[in-house]
């Protein structure tokens, strides 16, 4: 039985611009087949770029307040308790337009989804310095890390 384990690693938050990133299971803790993480939303936040990715499937569980979901077009409210699975290929994007903080548990499947992708978009939001971040920049970290950005609607 190995005794490899990052669970102590995987406990830092990463932020992201408002949001908080904190891995519960990584890629290299399941040979492969799931990465686990929590996704805190502040109040009066969204994710910074709708996309989809062709490799994965992300299934949503709701754990505090309510996260608003469009995915490809279609609106999806995730409270606690509630669940969505999200397809490959599917374009979709979330916020939280309520006044209390909300948090999700995302399962990537197989995966794919690693820290260092929170990480890299964390330093292009970071070197932004409060300004919109370069859309190009944004793109090629995500394409490296197999998301398509949406095109802008």
């Amino acid at each position: 039985m190995s005794t490899h384990s990052t669970r102590a690693d995987s406990q830092e938050t990463i932020q992201v611009g408002a949001m908080g990133i904190t891995f519960l299971v990584d890629a290299v803790d399941s040979n492969g087949s799931v990465s686990v993480f929590e996704c805190f939303v502040p109040a009066d936040s969204r994710m910074p770029t709708p996309h989809s990715h062709d490799a994965f499937e992300e299934t949503i569980y709701g754990l505090e307040g309510v996260t608003s979901w469009t995915v490809d077009g279609r609106a999806i409210e995730i409270g606690v308790g509630d669940a969505l699975c999200v397809p490959r290929g599917a374009v979709h994007g979330f916020q939280n337009a309520g006044a209390r903080d909300a948090k999700f548990l995302a399962v990537a499947s197989p995966g794919l989804m690693r820290p260092d992708f929170f990480r890299e978009i964390h330093e292009v939001l970071a070197a932004s310095d409060g300004g919109p971040p370069d859309p190009a920049k944004v793109g090629e970290v995500m394409r490296r890390h197999g998301l398509t950005p949406a095109p802008p609607s």
